[in-house]
Parts: structure tokens; C-alpha cells; sequence
């Protein structure tokens, strides 16, 4: 008896990942719209929890630190994120069709990220830590944090391309190299003064529950694709 021909249209996918990502982008929602409510119902100024790390921040500034801190914060906004992008999303890929799916699905999926987070900041309008406090210039609100937002949303993306490349298992050692970053670029912005924690804490929340609706929707388009794709 021959054996059935496999339908080579179908890309694999992790068994369990869509229900994953749905409890992930449900457990990050629920996160950040706590933290919002607890901003929009509390009295101005910061939370119960920000006050310490601000104030021990404020309080140890070697000069070597803050130069530190200084180019960590750097490398969250402007053009490294998306150049971070990019090149996840070549290394993504094996074949070109794959790498310019996966170019465009991350740029797309950090650049709409940062969107809904600049109307978030605007929308809740919640003024920053004291300018005296701050290290660096800064414009705008400060909730949710914008440099954590798009470190994690870059981070996940990274870690994204790894799992891709490497069949659902990154190399460790590159995933917690990658992890510590989004961190620590969440991080330093307590450390410079230029957010409270709970800001950060919310940014990552946004990122976190935005890359489990991309990985939802990048299923959907592979079911899509493998039915009217090419053989």
C-alpha cells in the first residue's frame, strides 16, 4: 500500500502555540490594564512601588554608570530597533520569499506597536518624574514608557527569528543575551529618571500581549497561505 503524500503546502507549526499566545496576550491585557486603571484611579504622582527605585536611582550615579545607562537607553529608540528588525527577519528566513515576508511582518509588527503606544501615552497623559531627577532630555508623557515598549517589542522579535531559524529552540545563551537587553533598556529608563517602574512595567506588558496577537495573526496568515499558496 502506498504510503499518503504529505501536504507540503502546510508549514509546521508548534502544537499548543495558538492557545499559548491567546493566554499570553490575555495575561498581558489584563497586566497592562491594571497598571492603567491603578494610574488613572490613583492621585497624581507616583505609585506606591515607584517611589523606591526612583529615589535609590537618583541616589547612585557613578559617572561610568550613567554613561552605561546612557548608551543602553540609545540603542531602544530610533533607527537601531528597526535596524534590529531587519536583521532578525533576514536571519529568519532561508529562502528570499521568507526573509522579505519575515522583514515586513517585523517592521510592520514594531512600527504598529509603537503606534498604539504613542496614542496610548497621549490618551493617559501622565506626567513624568521630576525634571531635576532626569539625566537625559525626554518630550512627551511618560505612560506607557516608549523606550521599554519598543526594547521588548524588538527583543521578542529577535527571539522570534531564533526560534524560526532554529525550529522552535533558540540557542540559549543568544535568547538570554537578547532578554537581558529588552530589560535593561526598560531599566534604564527608571535608572535615568525619566519613567517611573510602573511605566516600564506597562511597557512591557503592551509589548508582551502585542507580539502574542502578532504570533496569532502570522498563524492565521499561514493557514491562509498554505490553502491558496503554491504547492
Amino acid at each position: 500500500m502506498a504510503e499518503p503524500v504529505p501536504d507540503r503546502r502546510r508549514p509546521a507549526r508548534p502544537p499548543g502555540a495558538g492557545p499559548a499566545a491567546r493566554v499570553v496576550a490575555l495575561t498581558a491585557s489584563a497586566g497592562f490594564a491594571l497598571l492603567a486603571l491603578w494610574v488613572v484611579l490613583a492621585p497624581t504622582g507616583p505609585l506606591p512601588f515607584d517611589t523606591g527605585p526612583h529615589t535609590w536611582s537618583v541616589g547612585h550615579r557613578p559617572s561610568a554608570a550613567l554613561t552605561v545607562a546612557r548608551a543602553v537607553t540609545d540603542t531602544g529608540t530610533g533607527v537601531p530597533p528597526y535596524a534590529l528588525a531587519v536583521l532578525a527577519g533576514l536571519y529568519a528566513g532561508r529562502t528570499a520569499r521568507q526573509r522579505l515576508t519575515a522583514v515586513a511582518g517585523f517592521a510592520l509588527c514594531l512600527a504598529a506597536g509603537q503606534a498604539v503606544r504613542r496614542g496610548l501615552m497621549y490618551a493617559f497623559a501622565r506626567p513624568r518624574p521630576p525634571a531635576a531627577d532626569w539625566a537625559v532630555h525626554a518630550d512627551n508623557w511618560s505612560f506607557p514608557s516608549g523606550h521599554a515598549t519598543t526594547g521588548a517589542l524588538t527583543a521578542g522579535l529577535l527571539l522570534a527569528a531564533l526560534a524560526l531559524r532554529h525550529s522552535g529552540r533558540p540557542p540559549r545563551i543568544a535568547a538570554a543575551l537578547v532578554l537581558v537587553w529588552g530589560a535593561a533598556v526598560g531599566l534604564s529608563r527608571v535608572y535615568l529618571g525619566m519613567h517611573w517602574l510602573s511605566d516600564v512595567l506597562a511597557g512591557w506588558c503592551l509589548a508582551t500581549a502585542w507580539l502574542a496577537l502578532a504570533v496569532l495573526t502570522a498563524r492565521r496568515y499561514a493557514r491562509w497561505y498554505a490553502r491558496r499558496g503554491p504547492p
